[in-house]
Formats: structure tokens, sequence, C-alpha cells
């Protein structure tokens, strides 16, 4: 492994500036494009004539094609720099986007949402390194931290957004309004975002197979499981996946820059930081399907007022995730994401413990003290993935990082199913218990880096 370009520390001002602001941009197009969508699902059913269940390959499709994309690109971009992979993601997902506007079938918006997915996936799999080589080293806890605010205040607003767009327009302006969007962010990275450092490698096209197949074949049986599918073929699937996946990490262990970043988890901090995210996405997603069912169904409030108390999570997320860059500058990330998780299965355990007929006030600080903890967790967190890693494998790194976050929510989101179908009358209640378990999970592995450390 060697690379053709010296490690610099940063870019200078203003480029700097530029070059954040297109990391903002596609981060922003990326993330509001895996939630808008679902406010327009039934809308989609009706104009393609097909049923809500087929409308939902809307979303999954772009889930999926993200998940099983990310690592490959990652790889992609330490062999040929993390700025031609990201503005290629761009390009890829304006375009993507401009076909699912066009679409008239439920195919043909499948099909596009698959090439908006991979496109979204070049964005997100390589924006940690890059952040890593805009920002001095010094300010690097800064950059993440600035990265979680955008990316939780995209994820707030997204329903929102949606709202607004279909109050005035008809649902293809929920993808077209990103195309002049992505034609911006594509014309600011052409002279801003930095060269980087590039391995000698070839790329694995092997392991990419084998990778796409085993979190692919994951995340279908996982999602099935929640959803009462055959358990004879879930467990199929699953077994399968878990299969090659076995068969994929044999493969790799002998590679000097491995697709999957085997090499990267052999260094304590970097596995247990992974271990942590991993954990803490599974609470968060588990917590996140199963409020709006607490809120409207078990404490009966309306849909308008359960958005409104959703908010408080993600805009603590973003408040917090800026003044926890600065510390995770200072202060080791086990410490920080330690007492972050703990605050995170304090409240939301106490959402389990809600009075029979609670105020507003009672759910919305309970939802803020997790969104604090959260955004105490993540920023440090993310910190530890980008900067344990050498500056040769940040794209491995950052890769390892958004598929951990995709797995984890995607696995809670399919417990939390799962439990409803078990539990139909307390699931909201048993499924909160459990995220709290599983922020308290996270917070035990966060701490046991200071010892590691």
């Amino acid at each position: 492994m060697s690379a053709t370009l010296p490690t610099p520390d940063g870019v200078p001002l203003p480029q700097r500036y530029w070059a954040i602001l297109t990391i903002a941009l596609g981060l922003i197009l990326a993330v509001l494009n895996g939630a808008i969508a679902n406010v327009a699902l039934p809308t989609i059913a009706r104009d393609v004539h097909t049923t809500a269940a087929g409308s939902i390959w809307v979303v999954n499709a772009f889930q999926l094609a993200v998940t099983v994309s990310l690592l490959p690109l990652a790889s992609l971009g330490e062999i040929h720099g993390y700025r031609k992979v990201y503005q290629s993601g761009l390009v890829l997902f304006t375009i993507a986007s401009l076909f699912c506007a066009l679409s008239s079938s439920l195919p043909t918006l499948i099909a596009a949402r698959i090439v908006q997915g991979v496109g979204a996936a070049g964005i997100m799999s390589v924006n940690g390194a890059l952040v890593r080589f805009i920002y001095p080293r010094a300010w690097l806890g800064r950059g993440v931290g600035l990265n979680a605010t955008i990316g939780s205040v995209a994820s707030a607003v997204g329903p929102s957004v949606a709202s607004a767009i279909l109050s005035v327009a008809h649902w293809p302006w929920l993808f077209a309004v990103n195309v002049p969007l992505g034609i911006l962010a594509c014309i600011i990275s052409l002279n801003h975002l930095p060269d980087t450092p590039r391995s000698r490698a070839r790329f694995d096209v092997s392991s990419a197979l084998l990778q796409a197949a085993a979190f692919g074949l994951l995340l279908i049986g996982i999602s099935e499981m929640g959803h009462g599918d055959a358990p004879i073929l879930v467990g199929l699937e699953v077994i399968s996946g878990l299969g090659i996946g076995a068969w994929l990490v044999a493969h790799q262990l002998s590679r000097t820059a491995p697709l999957l970043p085997v090499d990267l988890m052999r260094l304590p901090m970097f596995a247990l930081a992974v271990a942590t995210s991993v954990c803490s996405f599974i609470s968060q997603g588990m917590a996140v399907v199963a409020l709006p069912f607490l809120f409207q169904h078990t404490l009966g409030l309306e849909q308008v007022t359960t958005g409104l108390l959703m908010t408080p999570w993600p805009l603590s997320v973003a408040v917090i995730a800026v003044l926890a860059g600065r510390l995770a500058d200072k202060y080791p990330a086990g410490l920080l994401g330690g007492c972050g998780m703990t605050l995170m299965a304090l409240g939301t355990g106490l959402m389990g413990f809600l009075p029979d007929h609670p105020t507003l006030f009672d759910i919305a600080w309970r939802m803020t003290l997790s969104g604090i903890g959260f955004g105490f967790f993540n920023t440090p967190n993310n910190r530890a993935i980008i900067g344990s890693a050498p500056p040769s494998r940040a794209g491995g790194a950052s890769g390892m990082q958004a598929t951990a976050r995709l797995f984890g929510q995607t696995t809670g989101a399919a417990l939390v199913a799962l439990i409803f179908a078990m539990a139909p009358e307390t699931g909201p209640i048993v499924a909160l218990t459990i995220a709290a378990g599983a922020a308290a999970v996270a917070g035990v592995v966060s701490f046991s880096r200071l010892a590691a450390g």
C-alpha cells in the first residue's frame, strides 16, 4: 500500500468553506431522499397502479442499493481518490433523480431508485474520508460535528419538506427538486474538494460481489423476519448471508487493503467504535419506529402532534453535535460516548414509563434527553472511527462507519416489527425498553474503550 500524494493537514481557507458546502449539499440530498419518499408512498402506489406492499420497494430498493454499495465505493475512493468517487456519486444521484421524477410505472421507478441509491452511496461512502482531509487533524471533531448537525437537521425536516412539496405539487417533484441542487453541488466540487492520496491496490471485484450478496441477504432476511414472512425462507436468507459473510472475511484476511476492512477491525479502538455504533443505531432505529405508534395508538395523539413530538430528538442532536465535536478534539471518545449512551438509555427507558395521561412536556423532555445523549455519543464516536484508521485507509473507515449506521437502523426497525407481531398491545413499550437496553450496552462498550486505550 503506497500513496502517490503526500497527506496534507487540511485545506486552506477559503477553499475549506467551499469544500464544506459541497459536502453539506451532498449529505442533505442523500439523507433527505432516504426519508421523504415514505410520506408519498400511498400517492405513488395509486398513481403507478400497485399495492401498498409493492410501493414499499420504492424505499427498500434505495436502502438496499446504498448498503451494498458503500464498501465497494469506499474501496474505489482509496484507489482512485475520494473526490472522484464523491463527484461521480453526485452526478449519478442527480441523473437518477431526474429519471425518478419522469417515471410512470413501478418497475422504472424502482430501477431509478436503485441507481439513485448507488449515487447516494458514492456520496456517503467517502464523506467521512473527505472531512478528514478538508479539516486540520486538530479540528477533525468540529468537522465531524458539523456533518452530524447537517445530517440530523436534514433527517428532522425531511417529512416536513416532503409534506410542503406535496401540498403544492405532485410526488415527482420530491425527486425533481434534487436536480438543481445536485448540479450546484457538482459545479462547486470541481475546484474545491481536495485531491487525496491514492492506493496502488487493484479493485477486488470478487469481494465486492461477496459483500453485496452477504449484506443483501442479511438485510432482506432481517426485514422479512419482522413482517411475518415464511420462517423457512427467512432462515435460509439469514443463514446464507452469514455463510457468505464468513467466506468474505476469510477471503479478506490475506489482503493488505481489504474491501471489508478486517485489517482495521484488528485495531481495538476502531473495532469497539464500530460495535458501539451498531448497538446505538439499533437503539435509535427501534425508538424512531416505535415512538409514533406509542403516541398515536397508545396515547391517542393526532398525527400533527406526533410529528411535533418527534422533533426534539433530532433537533437536540443537531444542537449538541457541534459542542460534542469540539469536546471530541480534547476528551476521549470512550468517555463522551459512554456518558451520551447512558443519557440516551435513560431517556428512552423513561419513555416506556410515561404516566397514563402525560403532558406534552412529559414527553418533550424525555425526547430531548435522548437526543442530547445521542448527540454526545455520535460525533465523538464517528471521529474515533475516522481518526483511528491510518490516512491511507480513511476510505475503508468511512465506508464502515456508514455501513454500521445503516445496518443498525435496519436491524432496529425489523426488531420493532417482530415485537409488534408478537405483542401487538404492548409492542411500543416493549420495543422502547429493549431500545434502552441496547443503548445501555452501547454505553458499556464505549466506556470499555477507556481501558483499551
